[in-house]
């Protein structure tokens, strides 16, 4: 499958996942996506248990090349240089500042290449008075008010991956796509800012309309109860999942498969208003009910009753679902170092094609000599 961004090339100077994850979902479209690195140690993700391939950057740097330069080094940073005249974007996710220091901020590489898509990713934004603050995940979670909706108050701990730094990946590439179809129109290039902060806020952007529209702060309840939603343990340990909706034809299917047709007789579950009010009873009456079958079992009975369900499975049972592999969501690859590389496809199909060629993570500084010969032809070619 051709790529849509095959004739795009990105170089990319990110560490940790908000760089390299938004350099990752261009180079899922298809654009050549050059890593550069520091040599010897590379993007600080790579370190796991003495080596340099961890499953952290193997996660946000498959379909990518890798290159080493030391931008502080003059050789290296002239080599640099070189690369960003032939490149359409850059991304970079220093904290402010930084960027500058290195030799490659926005108006130096924009006074080699004016083409270029110069995208900076940070975490509070570029001025104001948490610029310089550090910020991670966590950070950017709790400051956008989106990690109060995810913690159980009565067992506060952070939980869950890290979201907030794909996020900011995603709103990154988001940008980039934007800037190059403009410049596709104008010939101009475009710096592309985004911090977590911005990007945590905006995914947040339900609970802040309902603040602003009706004064209602909203908690990590909030939206389970009104979309009635439900996770309940089965008789054989494992779980699953319920989304009911409003539409009473999946609440009178649930009757039917827990055989309580009359359950609506009860003045608790009679309405939509009165199931929200009362979800504590119904997730007491499901929860006893749901032990005595097994997952699949109770999966059966649901479908029989076309109630919006799924399994809640663990990572090792997802993919392996009939679903997901007629999909073909799993993908594989062998790195001639590294051995089998597993993966998610990406998600989006175009003209019916699916990605189903993936190239693994590299190990650091593995294009080195593509580096070299291209640079050299690029001379030759002067």
């Amino acid at each position: 499958m051709t790529g849509v961004l095959d004739d795009v090339r990105v170089l990319e100077q990110g560490t940790f996942i908000t760089g390299p994850a938004c350099g990752m979902l261009l180079a899922d479209l298809g654009a050549d996506v050059i890593k550069i690195e520091q040599p010897g140690t590379g993007d600080p993700f790579r370190a796991f248990k003495g080596g340099l391939y961890s499953p952290h950057f193997q996660t946000y740097n498959r379909n990518k090349r890798s290159i080493t330069l030391d931008t502080k080094n003059e050789a290296d940073r002239e080599r640099l240089h070189a690369l960003v005249r032939t490149a359409d974007v850059y991304i970079q996710n220093f904290r402010p500042g930084v960027a500058e220091e290195l030799g490659v901020g926005e108006a130096r590489l924009r006074a080699l290449n004016p083409r270029l898509i110069y995208c900076s990713i940070s975490g509070f934004g570029p001025t104001g008075p948490y610029a310089s603050r550090p910020s991670y995940d966590t950070v950017a979670q709790a400051a956008s008010g989106y990690l109060k909706l995810l913690v159980n108050p009565e067992n506060p701990r952070v939980v869950g991956p890290a979201i907030a730094d794909a996020v900011t990946g995603f709103y990154a590439a988001y940008g980039v796509l934007g800037a190059l179809h403009e410049r596709a129109r104008t010939g101009r290039g475009r710096k592309v800012e985004v911090s977590m902060l911005e990007a945590m806020s905006h995914w947040n952007l339900d609970a802040f309309t309902h603040y602003y529209s009706e004064g209602e702060v909203m908690g990590p309840y909030s939206r389970p109860r009104v979309s009635q939603s439900y996770v309940l343990e089965c008789r054989d340990g494992k779980w699953i999942a319920l989304h009911m909706s409003s539409p009473p034809k999946f609440w009178q299917g649930l009757a039917n498969a827990i055989e309580k047709p009359d359950i609506f007789q009860d003045p608790r579950f009679a309405t939509r208003e009165a199931r929200i009010d009362h979800q504590e009873a119904i997730i007491d009456l499901l929860s006893g009910l749901f032990k005595t079958r097994t997952r699949e079992q109770w999966c059966n009975r649901l479908l029989a009753e076309d109630v919006p369900h799924a399994p809640m499975y663990d990572t090792n049972e997802a993919l392996e679902d009939p679903q997901a592999r007629h999909l073909q969501l799993l993908v594989e690859a062998k790195h001639p170092a590294m051995g089998e590389f597993r993966t998610v496809r990406p998600p989006v199909t175009f003209d019916g094609e699916r990605t189903l060629h993936v190239r693994p993570p590299p190990t650091l500084g593995e294009h080195n000599g593509e580096l070299a010969a291209m640079l050299a032809d690029r001379r030759n070619g002067e």
